[in-house]
């Protein structure tokens, strides 16, 4: 009898989590972030469409990504309503329906990063402004716009992505720090929205990386000889994890929050950081 009860709640349980069959748009699928999230959507059995406003990365990251679920890949600006509305009828007249958002666009650029001999007032104002604007209305837009989709049907899990830099001054990176500061609020202010005004059976969350070596950011914690920056070493010493996160480990919790296991969570901004935001330092 206990093998049999065993067996049921392990079923059960797996269902909770199940996000097979599931619509899953990911902005920037082309770029590093989205595309390990899309992969891992696409091993759950999920239908993907990545979108990407690089059509070359769009063809590569689909030929990468040979998995069992199925995959589609649209060019898209996501600072643009009308392309987002666009692929939003392409989708909904193909699939019925969108599951599930992931807004993965964004990431700081090279010049809105201030060198170690600058200041805030060597900063260039039009770098801020794209940084500011990639990040913030480049998660905005599109919640609006699939979101409405998913006012229609009365459910769906959005996700948007946060960072460290939200939870304190983190040197050299204003722009993107402010950015994805206005990208926490925007997720608790829409989470609210959606459960008040549609359904409670729409969620926006938010993910907050840690440090995870990318193609943005690897100049700033790789020596070109290969070894660890000193800015690196800071970040090393304020993890209790002692390392970077890889690219992989967020995809967890971002399958938890698509299923039906997250369903009384909304407005939450969860760090996968190794416990950076955790300690103190000393």
């Amino acid at each position: 009898m206990f093998f049999l009860n065993n067996v049921h709640f392990t079923h059960k349980l797996k269902i909770m989590f199940e996000i097979k069959g599931k619509v899953a748009v990911v902005t920037g699928g082309g770029g590093v972030l989205g595309g390990s999230i899309s992969e891992s959507l696409l091993k759950a059995g999920a239908i993907v469409i990545i979108l990407d406003i690089r059509e070359e990365n769009l063809g590569n990251r689909s030929n990468q990504l040979q998995q069992p679920g199925q995959i589609e890949g649209l060019v898209c600006n996501v600072l643009d309503m009308d392309s987002l509305k666009s692929v939003r009828e392409k989708i909904m007249d193909k699939y019925g329906r969108i599951d599930i958002l992931i807004n993965a666009a964004g990431g700081n650029i090279p010049g809105a990063t201030l060198a170690e001999d600058q200041t805030i007032f060597d900063m260039k104002i039009e770098d801020f402004n794209k940084v500011t604007n990639l990040n913030l209305n480049g998660t905005v837009y599109p919640t609006l716009v699939f979101g409405e989709a998913m006012a229609q049907n009365n459910s769906g899990s959005i996700i948007n992505i946060s960072s460290m830099a939200t939870y304190s001054a983190i040197t050299r990176v204003p722009g993107y720090s402010v950015a994805k500061t206005g990208v926490n609020i925007f997720t608790q202010w829409m989470a609210t929205e959606m459960a008040q005004k549609f359904s409670e059976k729409i969620r926006v969350n938010a993910i907050a990386p840690g440090f995870f070596i990318g193609d943005q950011n690897r100049s700033v914690l790789i020596n070109p000889d290969g070894s660890l920056t000193e800015r690196s070493n800071k970040v090393i010493a304020k993890t209790p994890m002692g390392r970077f996160g890889d690219i992989t480990e967020l995809n967890g919790l971002v399958h938890f929050l698509c299923s039906d296991a997250a369903s009384f969570i909304t407005g939450a901004i969860i760090p996968v950081d190794g416990g950076f935001s955790a300690f103190s330092g000393v």
